[in-house]
């Protein structure tokens, strides 16, 4: 990652246990909400995938189409769910964004012939769409504030369903969809964590 192996590990780590959580939050609930947990945590493994640093592993180039096909199939999957809006919508521009980003990191694409985690650094600037990149970071910025908000003392938490009590029908600041298990907050939590770590791999691009 650009800005050190630390900063590398660390997001990495974030993510992996992110889509551990949601894994766990899989095995329980309605198919919907079991459908969005499979969702985020593929979101939160691909997403510490890409984080790796590459001093320790220079992933093949092959390996960049692989996460692009990945993501565009979630992406389709999450197309007819996210005309309803709400979190669905959340999840069709995070795949879209994690397709980019795998394009943009791809060598063939960047023109880096150190493996696609050199796109994390500053060899991949002109592999980034720099008017595409602004707006997802705008995007991850408020998404990033809205869920911070629902974690603030006195905020109610509810089911992204919309059928429990809070703020907007179970939406917090921004709109934002809720928890949907009995711990709201750590759901919260980890789509707080996995924008956080959106908006800083956009930052390398």
């Amino acid at each position: 990652m650009h800005g050190g192996a630390l900063t590398g590990w660390l997001l990495m780590a974030l993510c992996a246990v992110s889509g551990a959580y949601c894994l766990l939050r899989a095995r329980s609930g309605t198919p919907r909400e079991r459908r969005t947990a499979r969702s985020e945590a593929l979101m939160g493994f691909g997403m510490a995938a890409m984080a790796v640093p590459a001093a320790v592993l220079s992933p093949p180039d092959w390996a960049w189409a692989v996460y692009a096909a990945l993501f565009g199939v979630a992406a389709l999957r999450a197309l007819l769910p996210a005309l309803r809006g709400g979190h669905h919508l959340h999840h069709l521009v995070g795949s879209l964004a994690m397709v980019y980003m795998a394009v943009a990191m791809a060598p063939a694409i960047t023109g880096s012939g150190g493996g696609g985690h050199a796109g994390h650094g500053a060899a991949a600037g002109a592999g980034g769409i720099p008017l595409l990149t602004g707006a997802l970071l705008v995007y991850y910025a408020f998404y990033v504030l809205g869920s911070a908000g629902r974690l603030l003392p006195g905020t109610v938490l509810a089911p992204a369903g919309g059928t429990g009590g809070g703020t907007a029908g179970g939406r917090g600041p921004g709109g934002f969809g809720g928890g949907t298990d009995g711990r709201p907050e750590l759901t919260t939590a980890c789509r707080l964590t996995m924008g956080i770590g959106m908006f800083a791999m956009l930052l390398t691009l």
